[in-house]
């Protein structure tokens, strides 16, 4: 995710709650600031009134940290109603990372789309393992040192340990789906490219829209390519998904991201974000006159050199640099060649 300069078409009428409160931001509609051991130090989460509780919308990164906020929220409210179930956005784990100790600790649902439970499901069955050839080539056609696959190695599978054991069983989450969520019908509308299938969640009658990672006011959704899809394409998934977005949820909804504060103007965000890629697709095309590796691509993405030192930082930047060469490829207006060491190179066409 690239910080940005703010758009000034944004409005942003409230400030974050303190740690183990809640804050109504709509008509039963209650913010919840969990904390996250990362640069982007925080994720929201939304309690909907469920008429005889609460649902939740996304459960922050499994952590003693956290696990304590959310001994705290249950010890401070004020409401007797309790949770009566989970709804997970996406698989990351700062949304799914507490859900398996929720519903397991009160005896409730997760409710999630299945593309996003299934691989969920997956990543954290890679904990324990070694990476695999496929893999560890992945990153050496990017351009990666051996010292930086040496690195990597060693922090493979690091998914499962944020992240509590799914329950066995979910109730799925469709594209279109009305909910019945207290006295309010919410909407699902998927989105894919951050992630398979990313549910938001729309409610009409309140005109609030939780966007979870799918739009973000003042951040860009990391949007990467992995190893086990190389060829993949997600930046076209998610440039779809924002005129979807466009399309199906009007421009006076409340915003409620899952980083950063709730905000309105949906619609010139979305514009903002689309025209902002554009420009980056420029820069790049402008560094590819000359044959170039994934990882010289920094700079012109983000204007930055990324360190091989912060292998997190560096896997994610490479992701997202194969996210645009694809798509750019798939425009017909890059090509790509494995040389001789067994780097590809990447040039305009």
């Amino acid at each position: 995710m690239n910080k940005e300069k703010p758009t000034s078409a944004l409005r942003y009428p409230f400030a974050p709650p303190a740690r183990g409160q809640t804050l109504e931001v709509a008509s039963g509609v209650h913010w919840i600031r969990m904390p996250l051991p990362f640069m982007l130090n925080h994720i929201n989460l939304w309690a909907l009134d469920d008429g005889e509780g609460w649902a939740i919308v996304d459960t922050g990164t499994s952590s003693d940290d956290n696990t304590q906020v959310w001994r705290e929220l249950f010890a401070q409210a004020t409401d007797p109603r309790p949770i009566t179930r989970i709804f997970v956005t996406h698989m990351h784990p700062d949304h799914v990372g507490m859900a398996g100790w929720l519903t397991r600790k009160l005896r409730i649902r997760l409710w999630m789309t299945r593309l996003e439970y299934l691989n969920c499901r997956v990543l954290a069955s890679e904990s324990g393992r070694d990476a695999t050839p496929d893999e560890l080539s992945f990153y050496l056609q990017a351009g990666w040192s051996h010292a930086a696959i040496a690195s990597y190695h060693q922090r493979f599978g690091v998914f499962g340990k944020h992240i509590h054991a799914l329950p066995d069983s979910y109730r799925r989450l469709q594209d279109g789906e009305e909910l019945r969520i207290g006295a309010r019908t919410w909407r699902v509308v998927v989105g894919s490219g951050h992630s398979p299938e990313h549910a938001c969640l729309y409610c009409p009658e309140l005109a609030v829209l939780i966007s979870g990672d799918q739009v973000l006011p003042r951040i860009s959704s990391n949007i990467s390519v992995y190893p086990s899809e190389p060829d993949a394409d997600p930046m076209r998934d998610w440039l779809a998904s924002l005129q979807k977005l466009r399309r199906e949820v009007p421009d006076d909804v409340l915003v409620l991201p899952s980083h950063n504060e709730p905000f309105y103007g949906l619609h010139a965000r979305l514009l903002q974000l689309a025209a902002d890629h554009e420009r980056t697709f420029e820069r790049l095309k402008r560094a590819l006159r000359q044959p170039r590796r994934a990882v010289e691509l920094s700079e012109a993405l983000f204007g930055r050199a990324i360190s091989e030192d912060d292998i997190p930082l560096l896997h994610m930047a490479t992701g997202e640099a194969m996210a645009c060469l694809n798509y750019l490829m798939c425009r017909g207006e890059v090509q790509r060649v494995l040389a001789d060491d067994g780097v590809m190179r990447y040039s305009l066409r």
